[in-house]
């Protein structure tokens, strides 16, 4: 693997030996702040950032994202862990605890377009999306130079309508040999099947051509075009079995007119797609995200 991201990868590690976050959904209800500040509390822990939403003080959803600093937490991990249950249980929460220190292992997906990759692998490289590659999957082989270049391995597998189901299969095998803990679909062009997308629930990222729901399946460019929008944009989501329906991370737009072409809003887009995508995989690798039926909410 890239010798830089290795010696960043390592300092980053010794920093952060110490902190966890802690990402609750749960019935709103009076106590709970108080209930968890207490838990971590007993066990020495700071809290260093938090951040709460209630859908409704009434009724209504609460979420919280906790990142805190707790002295030996590499020690106490499995403890805190298994404790919370109860406080989990008193409040009917939904809820992860993650180590700041372990970097998520994801898994690239590619086709021939190659922008989303490079913006991805740049971000990585310089330290400023801090994950594990330990592959990049494409179903071409136009992407196997700048993967290889940055000595990530690379995996050709084709395919197509006729061969899908044994394409996942190898996919499937690799994920889970090498401990795949989030796939970033990079303008990958296929569609999944409900058996790949039934194993990694909230785990595949994608990145979607247009400003959702607008535009939803192929050719959204061209069909902008037609359209005559004056506004395009790109849409990064979860992957669901409904096609392009998962939950959405991020957005944006850019505006556009009557002069630009089909390959004008494809060049611009791409600016988009690269900056969209970057942006949900990093708050993804963050523990920044916690999803609500088909939303998101972000912290």
């Amino acid at each position: 693997m890239n010798s830089v991201f290795n010696l960043q990868s390592a300092q980053y590690k010794d920093k952060q030996k110490n902190r966890g976050r802690l990402l609750i959904n749960c019935p709103d209800q009076p106590g709970i702040v108080a209930t968890v500040s207490k838990y971590l509390f007993q066990y020495g822990a700071n809290i260093i950032e938090s951040n709460q939403y209630s859908t409704n003080h009434e009724g209504g959803s609460f979420f919280i994202r906790i990142e805190f600093e707790c002295p030996n937490l590499q020690e106490k991990y499995k403890e805190i862990e298994q404790n919370f249950q109860v406080v989990a249980n008193d409040f009917s929460m939904d809820w992860r605890l993650q180590l700041v220190s372990r970097l998520k292992r994801t898994a690239i997906f590619v086709s021939k377009e190659l922008h989303c990759l490079r913006e991805i692998l740049l971000e990585w490289q310089n330290g400023d999306m801090m994950m594990e590659i330990p592959l990049v999957i494409s179903n071409h082989e136009a992407a196997k130079e700048l993967v290889e270049s940055h000595k990530i391995p690379f995996y050709h597998i084709p395919a197509t309508k006729e061969n899908r189901q044994e394409a996942e299969s190898q996919h499937l095998k690799l994920l889970e040999e090498l401990e795949i803990d989030v796939i970033i679909l990079a303008r990958y062009m296929q569609i999944l099947t409900p058996n790949f997308v039934s194993a990694q629930p909230n785990k595949i990222i994608n990145i979607h051509h247009s400003f959702l729901p607008a535009f939803v399946g192929a050719r959204p460019y061209d069909r902008a075009y037609e359209r005559g929008v004056k506004i395009i944009g790109a849409t990064s989501h979860y992957v669901t079995n409904d096609l392009d329906e998962g939950p959405i991370i991020e957005q944006d737009i850019r505006r556009v007119d009557h002069r630009d072409h089909v390959e004008d809003l494809k060049r611009t887009g791409r600016s988009i797609e690269r900056s969209v995508l970057a942006r949900a995989v990093k708050w993804h690798l963050e523990d920044r995200i916690i999803v609500h039926g088909n939303k998101t909410v972000v912290f």
